[in-house]
């Protein structure tokens, strides 16, 4: 199933510049849950995007691992041009295009998925977690390495210890520390979960590493993807 089949009208309006994507991002706003909307979470899903040096070529990867075992069960691959330029704060607009072509391909549709990006905790509460959340219509958080906005007091570097990102008097994230004396990662809602939920979910995903198990999975086999490219053998993960 082709893109453009997936997102309908979505993809037939996606915007071309600046102005347009502000305008999508106040209108979808309004659409994002913050409250937990979410059943049992058998399968969670993990997202990575790679651009192609000197083109404006980008490629996705998806991992769906299976709970409460983190077994990978599931895993799609795509490559598209991207025509959106990239901009702080638009990320989406880049990102969403060939992650929805890969997740056409994907066999296990997730219960969650996990970003690496932000949810609410960007500039107009819209980012990449949110917007793919709202598309797909299933919950999706933002658990990111680095913040976009916000202020906050570093937490105790103990795993499971988390301080408040706030921003204009509001609470948008946690800042959450997930391996003991490495530095926290930003964790936000982005669709059909809340924030507390959502730490929980990344410390089940984390343990070994400061980032969740997904994520190093998605960028894993973004990273054997490339090498397709460039030399025969297997492009995937072992199920």
């Amino acid at each position: 199933m082709k893109v453009t089949k997936m997102m309908g009208n979505a993809m037939e309006d996606w915007p071309v510049t600046l102005d347009e994507a502000r305008l999508v991002q106040e209108r979808l706003k309004n659409k994002v849950v913050t409250e937990d909307r979410l059943d049992r979470v058998d399968y969670v899903a993990g997202t990575d995007v790679s651009y192609l040096p000197g083109t404006s070529r980008a490629r996705a990867a998806w991992v769906v691992f299976q709970l409460p075992g983190l077994q990978l069960v599931d895993q799609a691959t795509a490559e598209v041009q991207v025509y959106f330029p990239y901009v702080s704060g638009f990320l989406s607009f880049r990102e969403i295009p060939p992650l929805m072509e890969a997740f056409s391909q994907l066999e296990i549709r997730p219960d969650l998925i996990v970003c690496d990006g932000q949810g609410i905790a960007h500039p107009r509460r819209f980012g990449l977690a949110c917007h793919l959340g709202v598309l797909l219509d299933i919950p999706a958080l933002g658990a990111a390495k680095s913040r976009l906005i916000g202020d906050y007091r570093m937490p105790q570097l103990e795993r499971g210890s988390w301080s408040p990102l706030v921003w204009k008097d509001e609470t948008i994230g946690a800042v959450l520390c997930t391996k003991k004396g490495i530095k926290p990662i930003f964790v936000s809602s982005g669709h059909r979960i809340s924030q507390q939920r959502g730490i929980e979910m990344v410390l089940h995903l984390t343990g070994k590493y400061k980032l969740p198990e997904t994520t190093r999975a998605a960028h894993a086999l973004s990273k054997i993807y490339e090498r397709r490219h460039t030399c025969a053998g297997n492009n995937s993960l072992p199920l």
